[in-house]
């Protein structure tokens, strides 16, 4: 299979095997995947909570309550859940420190690369700081192009997933203290393998037709 070949595969998983375990190695590879998703300026603004105990899927499941109670399974019945969080500020000792461990791993051969690469970094984030001053929007923006590395890397690795937007984010947040540390639940990624009972996996995908999407010239 190429690629596109798992895009056609993958699906929203409605319903997983609470059985079905994901292997640790397979779980390395999904933290992998998370880690070198790539970002605007490389600004990498985010953080992962990844429960796999029954212990921790009930601390997210938390927030499905209410409203949102039909996500409460999914949390629960998967093999592994990941939180995408995002930052809730970024300030210049945040990009010096990116920027001092960018060096550090080798990616500025002489002083005036690695100054112009943080000038360059500076003058995207302060655009998005002072002069659009969207910068948490700008923020969890990145988060979501993670959210599409880890969804179709997953497809890759034969593991089923369903991103989750249908939570309280105020209440995982403060489950997880997760303003105290400066950031903030975006979105949940239940991770596992679909039970025989999900809908969803005998249903044909359904998108616009090229023609409708395109423009070319």
């Amino acid at each position: 299979m190429n690629i596109t070949d798992y895009a056609k595969a993958r699906y929203s998983t409605k319903a997983f095997d609470p059985e079905k375990k994901i292997p640790e190695e397979k779980v390395a590879l999904l933290k992998e995947l998370a880690r070198f998703s790539p970002s605007s300026v490389n600004s990498q603004p985010w953080h992962f909570i990844l429960a796999s105990s029954d212990e921790g899927k009930a601390r997210i499941a938390k927030a499905t309550q209410g409203g949102f109670a039909f996500n409460e399974a999914k949390v629960l019945n998967a093999s592994h859940v990941l939180v995408f969080c995002a930052k809730t500020g970024i300030d210049e000792n945040y990009i010096h420190e990116l920027t001092e461990t960018e060096d550090q791993d080798g990616r500025y051969a002489t002083p005036e690369a690695k100054a112009g690469g943080l000038k360059g970094r500076n003058f995207f984030v302060n655009q998005h700081r002072f002069v659009y001053k969207d910068a948490q929007h700008w923020m969890e923006k990145q988060v979501y192009i993670n959210v599409g590395t880890i969804l179709l890397g997953a497809a890759t690795l034969d593991i089923d997933a369903v991103p989750i937007e249908g939570f309280d984010p105020a209440a995982l947040d403060e489950e997880f203290a997760l303003h105290a540390k400066g950031y903030t639940s975006v979105v949940i990624v239940a991770l596992g393998y679909h039970s025989e009972e999900d809908f969803n996996k005998k249903l044909p995908k359904s998108r616009w037709p090229m023609a409708r999407i395109f423009s070319e010239c």
